[in-house]
């Protein structure tokens, strides 16, 4: 039984509630996210006792804004189309990832999912050696490949198979604006001797980055080279907070079994469908000991 399969099963009622868009849930969970952003950025701005210490959840907090900037490009987290595009601006800001280049590239993900000929996530291979894993892990390679895309999109448009002719300005006129906002704000941190964005935002990303690289790595890292979702993509059974920080999105071949599941429903999704599942592992320690074993 293939995710076709799956989601054929399901009954009309069933799709109709999973697929049902809401700005509720979406608010909530970005006001927390968001909020806890702020309120640590706030803190570490006063310099509290042991303040450098925050910085590290405020850069998981940061990075993991990655999570809700794929929400929003599928345009599921919240029901108002112009809420989504605003917040997936905001994220891409955040995290330097070109909102609407992104788009392209993630929808040719979830089109070729694991094709090694086709998928865009496989130009990036992943680790097979020790060193590989850790240079990966660092996060410093992502950033390099965020900061080159930048540039690429706004001197070329972008000139990836993914991103179609008509697309290709707004993704040069994206990436131009991201550089002018990112030059703007550094000019005015240095007038200003405002060493404080290094220390709210800059260093924090650094800090949290190797926490994304590793839960993404779960996503995809040793499945298997087929077309069926439910067996090229992993679950990954995690904590409530982890689930919570990441959008829901451990619940990772679910998601691609069924893209319009919005994340506040994809829980009741897996629990429909968790037996059809070929890929779960019961945590993130225990995936990244069996993945560190196959390095050599």
């Amino acid at each position: 039984m293939d995710h076709r399969d799956v989601i054929a099963s399901l009954t009309n009622e069933e799709r109709s509630r999973l697929t049902g868009k809401s700005d509720g849930p979406g608010l909530i969970q970005f006001a927390a996210h968001f909020g806890a952003i702020l309120l640590l950025g706030g803190l570490i701005a006063a310099k509290v006792p042991f303040w450098p210490l925050l910085m590290l959840p405020q850069g998981i907090l940061i990075v993991f804004l990655f999570t809700l900037l794929h929400e929003t490009v599928h345009r599921t987290a919240f029901e108002t189309q112009r809420l989504n595009d605003a917040v997936a601006r905001l994220c891409s800001l955040a995290i330097a990832l070109p909102a609407d280049w992104f788009r392209y590239f993630h929808f040719a993900h979830h089109r070729f999912t694991q094709d090694p000929d086709n998928d865009p996530e496989l130009a990036f291979p992943k680790p097979e050696t020790l060193r590989q894993y850790v240079v990966h892990v660092s996060g410093l390679p992502v950033w390099w490949a965020h900061f080159k895309t930048l540039y690429s999109n706004a001197s070329g448009g972008s000139q990836e198979s993914y991103v179609p002719p008509k697309g290709r300005p707004k993704v040069r006129a994206e990436a131009r604006a991201m550089i002018a906002l990112y030059a703007a704000v550094l000019l005015l941190a240095f007038w200003f001797k405002a060493t404080v964005l290094l220390y709210v935002w800059i260093v924090p990303a650094l800090l949290g980055q190797p926490f994304l690289r590793l839960y993404l790595l779960a996503e995809h890292g040793r499945c298997p080279m087929v077309a069926n979702m439910l067996e090229n993509t992993r679950t990954t059974l995690t904590n409530w907070l982890v689930r919570k920080v990441a959008w829901n999105m451990p619940f990772h071949a679910e998601h691609h079994a069924y893209p319009g599941v919005p994340f506040h429903q994809l829980p009741e999704f897996h629990r429909l469908i968790e037996r059809h599942l070929k890929v779960i592992e019961p945590g993130y320690v225990r995936f990244h000991e069996k993945y560190i074993e196959t390095l050599h």
